[in-house]
């Protein structure tokens, strides 16, 4: 975007600018949330600013709090895609899994296709970006999803949420209530850090060297595995469940793709694994850990979701597949 948008047209510069570009990072991270997609948190952020400077500057000085307007607007963008969201997704193909982020400083440069590098622009990475998080939200309303996050995450008041997404402040405090019980229901106690760390790197080279047995033994016998490929490369379309079946699965895709590195990597926060082929990314797995257990994972194969984790995004003939 042309910074020279809030200009005064004689090429002076304008000081408002930074304070509504400081609220970038802000914007960002909300509709991440929000959305579970960095690509379409990034289009509503640009569509936010474009309203803004498609006011008059009479009419942007009119506004008291321009940070409240951009956020304001948004969250209303966000709302009016969660609803689309929904529609589009019962024409995906297989299951659809948030988008993963990486740790900043493993974030790769130069990315194409409108997702911008710029480290104001990345999202903070804490609970509320957990994959388990997010999936939950997934599960919500748009209208509990956008009331929770604005309220419970960003802590904005009942009465400033009620007028963003345009409900009465009765009404948000409710949506807000029935997205904790929903965040209540699905938690589990989370182990350490360092545990689901340990966790996390047994069932790396428990997979590396395709131990069946070893697998099993690091997977709850209830376990859930869902895998997002976009009907773009080759993965499951259902969720599999139970331990030893996800092990099977596993050593199967192994066979799939020789010479494949699995790396240890932050994901969304968390620990994960990183799979690469020929030094592109190709699998980006998350996890949830109970006690010494793997009870989901959450594994990401659909490439337009992985261009965070690659400089690269392109992928093989071979591993191109609608099944």
């Amino acid at each position: 975007m042309s910074t020279t948008a809030s200009g005064s047209g004689d090429g002076r510069f304008d000081p408002s600018l930074s304070a509504i570009m400081g609220e970038r990072r802000q914007l960002t991270n909300l509709a991440y949330r929000l959305l579970g997609s960095l690509a379409d948190a990034e289009d509503v952020v640009q569509e936010t600013y474009a309203r803004w400077y498609a006011m008059s500057p009479q009419q942007q000085e009119a506004i008291e709090s321009p940070g409240g307007w951009l956020t304001t607007v948004a969250s209303r963008i966000c709302l009016d895609l969660l609803g689309s969201a929904r529609a589009r997704r019962e024409s995906y193909v297989g299951a659809w899994i948030p988008e993963p982020l990486p740790d900043r400083m493993e974030w790769v440069a130069g990315m194409s296709d409108g997702i911008t590098a710029d480290p104001v622009d990345r999202v903070t990475l804490d609970e509320s970006v957990s994959m388990a998080f997010l999936v939950v939200l997934e599960a919500m309303t748009p209208a509990e999803r956008v009331a929770f996050v604005l309220h419970d995450v960003f802590r904005y008041s009942f009465a400033e949420v009620a007028e963003m997404v345009g409900r009465s402040p009765e009404a948000c405090r409710q949506l807000a209530s029935s997205a904790r019980r929903r965040i209540r229901a699905s938690q589990t106690p989370a182990p350490q850090a360092g545990r689901q760390a340990g966790v996390v790197r047994d069932f790396k080279q428990a997979w590396e060297a395709k131990d069946i047995d070893a697998l099993v033994g690091l997977l709850d016998p209830g376990a859930t595995m869902i895998a997002d490929g976009g009907g773009l490369v080759r993965t499951v379309l259902r969720p599999i469940q139970g331990g030893d079946q996800i092990a099977r699965y596993l050593v199967e895709m192994a066979g799939w793709a020789p010479g494949l590195t699995i790396l240890e990597r932050t994901v969304n926060g968390q620990p994960g694994l990183v799979a690469q082929h020929d030094g592109v990314t190709v699998t980006v797995a998350a996890f949830d850990v109970a006690g010494d257990r793997i009870t989901n994972i959450w594994a990401v194969r659909n490439p337009e979701k992985l261009r965070p984790w690659t400089a690269d995004p392109s992928i093989s003939a071979g591993e191109r597949s609608t099944t």
